[in-house]
Protein backbone atom coordinates (compact mmCIF):
# COMPACT_ATOMS: atom_id res chain seq x y z
CA UNK A 1 0.00 0.00 0.00
CA UNK A 2 1.28 3.32 -0.65
CA UNK A 3 2.09 5.47 1.78
CA UNK A 4 0.18 8.77 2.63
CA UNK A 5 2.64 12.01 1.71
CA UNK A 6 3.19 13.92 5.12
CA UNK A 7 1.56 17.04 6.18
CA UNK A 8 4.59 19.22 5.29
CA UNK A 9 4.50 17.85 1.69
CA UNK A 10 0.80 18.59 1.14
CA UNK A 11 0.84 21.81 3.42
CA UNK A 12 0.23 25.12 1.31
CA UNK A 13 3.16 26.99 2.69
CA UNK A 14 5.45 24.46 1.29
CA UNK A 15 4.30 23.49 -2.46
CA UNK A 16 6.28 25.11 -5.20
CA UNK A 17 3.40 27.33 -5.53
CA UNK A 18 3.37 29.06 -3.09
CA UNK A 19 4.79 32.97 -2.69
CA UNK A 20 6.41 33.62 0.39
CA UNK A 21 7.06 33.20 4.01
CA UNK A 22 5.81 34.99 6.88
CA UNK A 23 8.37 37.41 5.78
CA UNK A 24 8.10 38.04 2.39
CA UNK A 25 4.12 37.93 3.05
CA UNK A 26 4.44 40.77 5.33
CA UNK A 27 6.78 42.66 3.21
CA UNK A 28 4.58 42.48 0.21
CA UNK A 29 1.60 44.08 2.10
CA UNK A 30 3.77 46.57 3.75
CA UNK A 31 5.58 47.73 0.60
CA UNK A 32 1.77 48.03 -0.97
CA UNK A 33 0.61 50.15 1.84
CA UNK A 34 3.94 52.12 1.66
CA UNK A 35 3.15 52.63 -2.10
CA UNK A 36 -0.32 53.60 -1.68
CA UNK A 37 -2.10 50.38 -3.60
CA UNK A 38 -3.43 49.05 -0.25
CA UNK A 39 -5.48 52.42 0.86
CA UNK A 40 -6.85 52.51 4.70
CA UNK A 41 -9.77 50.80 5.07
CA UNK A 42 -9.13 47.68 2.22
CA UNK A 43 -10.27 44.67 4.05
CA UNK A 44 -7.35 42.04 3.68
CA UNK A 45 -9.67 38.78 3.97
CA UNK A 46 -7.80 35.39 5.46
CA UNK A 47 -9.54 33.48 2.55
CA UNK A 48 -8.08 34.99 -0.52
CA UNK A 49 -4.62 36.05 1.12
CA UNK A 50 -4.40 32.19 1.48
CA UNK A 51 -5.54 31.40 -2.30
CA UNK A 52 -2.84 34.27 -3.47
CA UNK A 53 0.31 33.24 -1.25
CA UNK A 54 -0.37 29.71 -1.35
CA UNK A 55 0.74 29.56 2.65
CA UNK A 56 -1.67 27.83 5.52
CA UNK A 57 -4.10 30.33 6.93
CA UNK A 58 -2.82 30.49 10.46
CA UNK A 59 0.35 31.43 8.34
CA UNK A 60 -2.18 34.49 6.87
CA UNK A 61 -3.17 35.03 10.65
CA UNK A 62 0.32 35.49 11.68
CA UNK A 63 1.14 38.16 9.17
CA UNK A 64 -1.98 39.98 10.30
CA UNK A 65 -1.12 39.68 13.44
CA UNK A 66 2.34 41.60 13.36
CA UNK A 67 0.53 44.03 11.20
CA UNK A 68 -2.05 44.97 13.90
CA UNK A 69 1.08 44.86 16.32
CA UNK A 70 2.70 47.61 13.85
CA UNK A 71 -0.83 49.52 14.01
CA UNK A 72 -0.73 49.49 10.31
CA UNK A 73 -4.04 46.73 10.19
CA UNK A 74 -6.93 46.64 12.08
CA UNK A 75 -8.47 43.60 13.40
CA UNK A 76 -12.60 43.29 13.83
CA UNK A 77 -13.82 40.61 15.38
CA UNK A 78 -16.29 38.82 13.51
CA UNK A 79 -15.66 41.10 10.55
CA UNK A 80 -11.82 40.17 9.92
CA UNK A 81 -8.30 42.78 9.23
CA UNK A 82 -8.35 46.12 7.54
CA UNK A 83 -5.98 48.27 6.62
CA UNK A 84 -5.75 50.99 9.57
CA UNK A 85 -7.69 53.91 9.30
CA UNK A 86 -5.59 56.52 11.35
CA UNK A 87 -7.97 59.32 12.43
CA UNK A 88 -7.01 63.32 12.23
CA UNK A 89 -5.92 62.60 15.85
CA UNK A 90 -4.31 59.72 15.78
CA UNK A 91 -2.47 61.60 12.17
CA UNK A 92 -1.15 64.29 14.49
CA UNK A 93 0.57 61.86 17.21
CA UNK A 94 2.26 60.10 14.44
CA UNK A 95 3.59 63.56 13.31
CA UNK A 96 4.40 65.00 16.54
CA UNK A 97 6.47 62.09 17.17
CA UNK A 98 8.87 62.34 14.20
CA UNK A 99 8.92 65.60 14.80
CA UNK A 100 10.46 64.76 18.18
CA UNK A 101 12.38 61.77 17.36
CA UNK A 102 13.52 62.11 13.36
CA UNK A 103 15.57 65.61 14.02
CA UNK A 104 17.93 63.78 16.29
CA UNK A 105 18.54 61.04 14.25
CA UNK A 106 19.11 63.02 11.72
CA UNK A 107 22.01 65.06 13.78
CA UNK A 108 23.33 61.79 15.22
CA UNK A 109 23.91 60.60 11.34
CA UNK A 110 25.40 64.08 10.67
CA UNK A 111 28.04 63.29 13.44
CA UNK A 112 29.35 60.14 12.25
CA UNK A 113 27.83 59.67 8.35
CA UNK A 114 30.68 57.90 6.33
CA UNK A 115 31.69 58.54 2.46
CA UNK A 116 29.89 55.03 2.06
CA UNK A 117 26.52 56.32 3.65
CA UNK A 118 26.36 59.80 1.81
CA UNK A 119 26.77 57.20 -1.49
CA UNK A 120 23.89 55.21 -0.75
CA UNK A 121 21.95 58.28 0.41
CA UNK A 122 22.47 59.88 -2.74
CA UNK A 123 21.47 57.05 -5.12
CA UNK A 124 18.47 56.73 -2.99
CA UNK A 125 17.86 60.30 -3.63
CA UNK A 126 18.51 59.66 -7.20
CA UNK A 127 16.40 56.63 -7.74
CA UNK A 128 13.70 59.07 -5.84
CA UNK A 129 13.85 61.75 -8.46
CA UNK A 130 13.90 58.97 -11.70
CA UNK A 131 10.29 57.75 -10.00
CA UNK A 132 9.11 61.42 -9.30
CA UNK A 133 10.07 62.15 -12.75
CA UNK A 134 8.24 59.42 -14.96
CA UNK A 135 5.70 60.02 -12.83
CA UNK A 136 5.75 56.83 -10.68
CA UNK A 137 3.75 58.39 -7.61
CA UNK A 138 3.73 54.88 -6.17
CA UNK A 139 7.50 54.37 -5.95
CA UNK A 140 7.61 57.98 -5.47
CA UNK A 141 5.79 57.68 -1.77
CA UNK A 142 7.46 54.07 -1.14
CA UNK A 143 11.20 55.56 -1.78
CA UNK A 144 10.82 58.93 -0.16
CA UNK A 145 9.17 57.38 3.14
CA UNK A 146 12.54 54.37 2.72
CA UNK A 147 14.79 58.03 2.62
CA UNK A 148 13.83 58.15 6.41
CA UNK A 149 14.47 54.27 7.25
CA UNK A 150 17.52 54.72 5.67
CA UNK A 151 19.02 57.32 7.47
CA UNK A 152 17.80 55.91 11.10
CA UNK A 153 19.21 52.88 10.16
CA UNK A 154 23.04 54.45 9.54
CA UNK A 155 22.36 56.70 12.38
CA UNK A 156 22.53 53.12 13.86
CA UNK A 157 20.18 52.86 16.97
CA UNK A 158 17.99 50.01 16.41
CA UNK A 159 15.40 51.00 19.24
CA UNK A 160 14.78 54.34 16.85
CA UNK A 161 14.89 52.54 13.96
CA UNK A 162 12.06 50.63 14.76
CA UNK A 163 10.01 53.11 15.90
CA UNK A 164 10.38 55.42 12.78
CA UNK A 165 9.63 52.25 10.80
CA UNK A 166 6.12 51.72 11.83
CA UNK A 167 6.06 55.96 11.79
CA UNK A 168 7.36 56.06 7.87
CA UNK A 169 4.17 53.50 7.42
CA UNK A 170 1.52 54.65 9.17
CA UNK A 171 2.48 58.14 7.82
CA UNK A 172 1.99 56.16 4.54
CA UNK A 173 -1.54 55.46 5.77
CA UNK A 174 -2.23 59.31 6.40
CA UNK A 175 -1.20 60.05 3.34
CA UNK A 176 -3.11 57.62 1.54
CA UNK A 177 -6.24 59.65 3.85
CA UNK A 178 -5.40 63.38 3.67
CA UNK A 179 -2.97 64.46 1.16
CA UNK A 180 -4.01 67.49 -0.46
CA UNK A 181 -4.75 67.01 -4.87
CA UNK A 182 -1.30 67.32 -6.26
CA UNK A 183 0.31 67.53 -2.97
CA UNK A 184 4.08 66.37 -3.27
CA UNK A 185 4.99 63.49 -0.91
CA UNK A 186 8.00 65.30 0.36
CA UNK A 187 9.72 68.48 -1.54
CA UNK A 188 12.38 67.86 -3.92
CA UNK A 189 15.09 70.00 -2.01
CA UNK A 190 14.52 68.31 1.23
CA UNK A 191 16.18 65.40 1.29
CA UNK A 192 18.79 67.36 -0.72
CA UNK A 193 19.25 69.54 1.42
CA UNK A 194 19.38 67.08 4.85
CA UNK A 195 22.31 65.20 2.68
CA UNK A 196 24.08 67.96 2.25
CA UNK A 197 23.81 68.34 5.82
CA UNK A 198 25.46 65.17 6.53
CA UNK A 199 28.28 65.67 4.40
CA UNK A 200 29.26 68.60 5.89
CA UNK A 201 28.93 66.76 9.28
CA UNK A 202 26.67 69.77 10.25
CA UNK A 203 24.24 67.92 13.26
CA UNK A 204 22.56 71.32 13.70
CA UNK A 205 21.66 71.84 10.25
CA UNK A 206 20.70 68.24 9.93
CA UNK A 207 18.18 68.88 13.32
CA UNK A 208 16.72 71.89 11.66
CA UNK A 209 16.26 70.83 7.86
CA UNK A 210 14.73 67.37 8.89
CA UNK A 211 12.28 69.73 11.05
CA UNK A 212 11.25 71.61 8.94
CA UNK A 213 10.69 68.88 6.46
CA UNK A 214 8.40 67.23 9.27
CA UNK A 215 6.51 70.38 9.58
CA UNK A 216 6.22 70.47 5.46
CA UNK A 217 4.94 66.98 5.00
CA UNK A 218 1.75 68.21 7.73
CA UNK A 219 0.84 71.04 6.09
CA UNK A 220 0.37 69.15 2.96
CA UNK A 221 -2.51 67.55 4.51
CA UNK A 222 -6.06 67.81 5.12
CA UNK A 223 -6.95 66.24 8.65
CA UNK A 224 -10.83 66.14 8.03
CA UNK A 225 -12.39 62.17 7.52
CA UNK A 226 -12.05 62.14 4.12
CA UNK A 227 -14.78 59.12 1.94
CA UNK A 228 -13.18 55.75 1.82
CA UNK A 229 -11.48 54.04 -0.80
CA UNK A 230 -9.82 50.42 -0.82
CA UNK A 231 -8.28 48.28 -2.91
CA UNK A 232 -7.94 44.78 -4.63
CA UNK A 233 -5.69 42.45 -2.84
CA UNK A 234 -5.48 40.57 -6.54
CA UNK A 235 -3.21 43.89 -7.76
CA UNK A 236 -0.34 42.47 -4.71
CA UNK A 237 0.02 39.02 -5.55
CA UNK A 238 -0.56 38.54 -9.09
CA UNK A 239 2.04 38.91 -11.40
CA UNK A 240 1.29 42.40 -13.96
Amino acid sequence: MQSQPSAIETSPSSSPSAKGTIDQIYDSLLRAMLEQRLPAGTKLGEERLVELTGVSRSRIRQVLGRLAHDKLVTLIPNRGAFVASPSPEEALHVLQTRRIVEPEVAATLAEKATPDSIARLRQHIDDEGAARKRGDRPATIRLSGEYHVLVAQMAGNPILEKIIVEMVSRTSLIITLYDRPLAKTCPDCDHEDLLRAFEKGDAQGARRTMLHHLHHIQESLVLQLPSGRTADLDDIFTPS
